[in-house]
């Protein structure tokens, strides 16, 4: 099968990392695959994305200029079978394009008629999303959870991170990753540890770059660690000993399942995705936005110390995802 995904944002993040473990996947399955990409998301820089691509993927680049415009003339070259579209550039190269193609997109945040009305196919990748659409476009639509690939952390990457960031051995970390964006509630996260007034031996870590960033930095106490952008997250989640989510709003929620593939303990709010992954997390989760519920919950997981743990992780695997989406493109029946 030829099958054509595009994804036309200029940053590294969870979705990117979805649609490239899609695209690599499917390329080593065998499928002739070509990752569509804008010229700033394949710079030379370490949030971009073409360099994640695997060997066996092609990648085709258009430029910043009208990326839509081009994504549809190269498209109208390759011809491929499949046009898998990812986030908002990507569905408007395809929506009211006229091709034998079959039209699909993943709703990696929620259904948008301008973005998604009139497409072929919707992966949805968590059950909230189906409440939002029409009657004909939830009819050609299949909900197909995210995966996590599993990760080990590089050798010894505990000890040097927290030695590189001034966090002692002994140190309990309360870990935060993602898009600093004001759906992700670090603000929240960083109002509640102020709060919780937590002894010298707490430290909170905030990973991730976005628009909010320097105002968490402002407000943040001077002893948060905020690296910013990390290229190796899973390093990061091997430094922590509690996982937070703060989310105001978090479609399903891909870092949590990186943090339970990671073993962490996790304080989660009760985004979308959260309550979706309840059965898996196994603890309670938090008011949304609340950060005096949050504060108190920090001061819990500090005096208990809760052990790192082993999740049912076997739902969340690529292989089998690989066969719905396949299925999927094929216009034939799946599930979950």
């Amino acid at each position: 099968m030829r099958i054509a995904h595009l994804l036309l944002t200029r940053r590294f993040a969870g979705s990117e990392r979805h649609a490239l473990e899609l695209a690599n996947a499917q390329a080593a399955a065998g499928h002739h695959v070509t990752l569509i990409l804008r010229k700033a998301g394949a710079r030379d820089r370490a949030d971009a994305i073409a360099h994640r691509a695997s060997a066996d993927v092609h990648v085709e680049v258009v430029g910043d200029l009208l990326p839509v415009w081009q994504a549809r003339r190269l498209l109208r070259r390759l011809r491929p079978d499949v046009a898998h579209a990812h986030l908002s550039g990507g569905c408007r190269a395809l929506r009211g394009w006229q091709t034998p193609a079959r039209r699909i997109a993943t709703l990696h945040i929620r259904y948008k008629p301008r973005q998604h009305e009139g497409l072929d196919g919707l992966i949805a990748i968590a059950p909230w999303q189906l409440e939002a659409m029409p009657a004909s476009m939830r009819a050609r639509t299949v909900q197909i959870d995210n995966w996590t690939l599993p990760q080990a952390p590089s050798p010894g990457a505990r000890a040097r991170i927290r030695d590189a960031h001034g966090i002692a051995p002994t140190d309990f970390v309360f870990g935060a990753l993602g898009r600093c964006e004001p759906g992700k509630g670090l603000d929240v996260l960083v109002e509640a540890w102020k709060r919780a007034r937590l002894p010298a031996d707490a430290r909170l870590v905030i990973v991730g770059q976005g628009s909010t960033w320097k105002s968490l930095r402002a407000a943040a106490p001077a002893d948060v660690v905020m690296p910013g952008f990390a290229d190796a997250p899973r390093d990061w989640l091997e430094a922590f000993d509690v996982f937070v989510s703060a989310a105001r709003s978090e479609p399903f929620g891909l870092v949590l399942l990186e943090a339970m593939d990671a073993r962490l303990p996790i304080l989660a709010s009760a985004s979308q995705g959260a309550r979706h992954l309840a059965g898996q997390i196994g603890s309670a989760l938090l008011p949304v936005a609340d950060a005096d519920a949050l504060a108190e919950a920090l001061r819990a997981a500090h005096a208990a110390r809760p052990p790192r743990r082993d999740y049912p992780m076997d739902r969340f695997r690529i292989e089998d995802k690989l066969a719905q989406v396949e299925a999927f493109y094929r216009g034939e029946a799946t599930s979950r």
